[in-house]
């Protein structure tokens, strides 16, 4: 159960957070549909999907980390990348390019007033463009959003509901949250 009735558990999603503010839902829709799966940036649909993952991993969100671990998975990664990243992100089985991403968005999540110059340097230097570094960016500042939109709430749910919902996230995209908002405000 949610901290608020009207939340029942079964339906506990950021839709239903959103449901009674459609003026909010679509927009945020529209801006995570863009971030997570546009096709004009460097970073492909799987590597945002870690990203997601491993900011809520870090935020202990179980709700967002297991329903974008299913939506990676879905996209071919593997369910074992995502406790060893959380082991080592440098012994982790992660393409050696994202490493530099990752350790961003980690800093970013976790201590934000402490980024450097030589974090976006590193990023740099594996080869991603200022694009893909402000794509990176956006995620993590999304993904800290939903974390505490969801655990603000107190939303709880299966993990049948999330394997489910992470499954829809990557065959179908983000937009589909603000339609189930606005169907039912």
């Amino acid at each position: 159960m949610s901290f608020v009735s009207r939340i029942p558990e079964e339906e506990g999603s950021v839709a239903a957070i959103l449901k009674p503010y459609p003026e909010i839902a679509t927009p945020v829709g529209m801006l995570t549909e863009y971030v997570m799966r546009s096709k004009d940036v460097q970073l492909t649909q799987a590597e945002r999907e870690i990203i997601a993952t491993f900011v809520s991993d870090l935020n202990a969100c179980t709700y967002c980390a297991r329903t974008h671990q299913a939506t990676a998975e879905a996209l071919g990664i593997e369910t074992s990348l995502f406790d060893a990243l959380l082991d080592d992100i440098d012994t982790a089985p992660v393409d050696e390019k994202l490493r530099p991403v990752l350790k961003y968005v980690k800093k970013l999540t976790l201590t934000p007033t402490r980024m450097l110059q030589a974090d976006v340097d590193a990023v740099f230097s594996a080869g991603w463009d200022e694009r893909s570094l402000h794509f990176a960016i956006m995620i993590c500042g999304m993904f800290n959003l939903y974390n505490r939109l969801l655990e603000g709430y107190g939303i709880r749910n299966s993990s049948e509901f999330r394997e489910k919902a992470g499954r829809m996230l990557a065959e179908s995209g983000y937009m589909h949250v603000a339609e189930q908002a606005g169907e039912s405000a």
